[in-house]
């Protein structure tokens, strides 16, 4: 059975990842400093899957204690999804998402080439394209300068890996998502940020429980078909599901370089009122929302070409916009329930 570091496995992709990585026979380690997290997502873990994966609370600032787990585990492979994750906060936070987003992925691939771990899939994101000029969004589309400090990490991060793999025994797969949204079917796992939620989707289900007063929808001015920036929304298990692919593909050796990267997201873009509306009508819900000026570091759309994706890594989405949207509702009524 081959074991699979996940970094970050307690956070909203990462314990979703944890969960197919499990049911594909994989046998998973979870590193988590509970940051962003909470330690009751690994009994939502073991429920789901009936396993539950080995847990290591350490913070991947510490470069000794990266360096401790290396070479107390031998590991197989290592998804790596810690990092701050707010484009709005990372603006006005920079030095936290260099030091959270680049300097833990330096320890981590040290340790790594220093103990022979040759896989390795980074949790891209679609910033890395910057303000894009056209859509859809191919892998091929230019890499411009990042909006914030967010995107500008990813970028930053996928050079650095780019750069390893050409001169060390390392192979690479970045998957650049783009909105990942919604919850397990299971009910057991989902989005739950700590404190004031920083994306759209846990905000609007706050909002709609009454957590929040009102959602701030930043800026209706944009060039698009209603005046609310666009995203292309993808249903979490669905984007889950591309890292288990991914891994297989390193471990059966059936890259084309050293270093690949895929877009994950549905090829279908939703503006902020598209998904409003869309929330209220499959939950039957009114959402109380107010639209302020425009957020610094937002751009007007993002929006995947992911025929790479379907054809070369063999993935597809197979979830919806309604899907991704009855789930999260269902996961936020669960949390009031308790």
């Amino acid at each position: 059975m081959q074991k699979i570091v996940v970094t970050g496995g307690l956070g909203f992709i990462g314990s979703h990842t944890v969960v197919e990585l499990q049911n594909e026979g994989f046998e998973v380690l979870i590193i988590d400093n509970l940051s962003n997290s909470n330690i009751g997502v690994l009994d939502g873990i073991t429920s789901i899957t009936g396993k539950k994966p080995a847990f290591f609370k350490i913070d991947l600032k510490d470069k000794q204690k990266v360096a401790q787990f290396f070479k107390e585990n031998k590991v197989d492979g290592v998804i790596h999804f810690a990092a701050s994750k707010a484009v709005g906060e990372s603006v006005h936070e920079p030095l936290k998402y260099y030091e959270n987003n680049i300097a833990t992925l330096i320890y981590v691939l040290q340790e790594m080439n220093k103990n022979k771990v040759t896989n390795f899939i980074f949790s891209s994101s679609c910033t890395v394209y910057g303000d894009a000029d056209e859509f859809p969004i191919t892998e091929k589309s230019p890499i411009k300068k990042a909006e914030n400090a967010y995107g500008n990490s990813k970028q930053i991060g996928e050079e650095i890996i780019a750069d390893v793999t050409k001169v060390k025994n390392l192979n690479a797969i970045a998957l650049r998502y783009f909105n990942p949204i919604g919850g397990h079917k299971s009910i057991k796992i989902g989005e739950l940020p700590l404190g004031v939620p920083q994306n759209l989707i846990p905000y609007v289900t706050q909002t709609a429980a009454g957590i929040r007063k009102e959602l701030s929808v930043f800026g209706n001015d944009y060039e698009t078909h209603d005046g609310t920036p666009i995203r292309d929304y993808i249903h979490v298990t669905d984007l889950a599901k591309a890292h288990v692919i991914a891994m297989k593909r390193l471990f059966e050796d059936k890259q084309k370089a050293k270093m690949e990267y895929f877009n994950i997201g549905t090829g279908v873009g939703s503006s902020v009122f598209d998904v409003i509306k869309t929330f209220e009508k499959v939950n039957d819900l009114k959402i109380n929302y107010k639209v302020v000026d425009r957020r610094e570091g937002d751009v007007t759309a993002y929006l995947a070409d992911v025929s790479f994706a379907n054809t070369e890594l063999g993935w597809r989405s197979e979830l919806t916009l309604k899907d991704a949207l009855r789930s999260a509702w269902l996961w936020q009524e669960k949390q009031e329930i308790k």
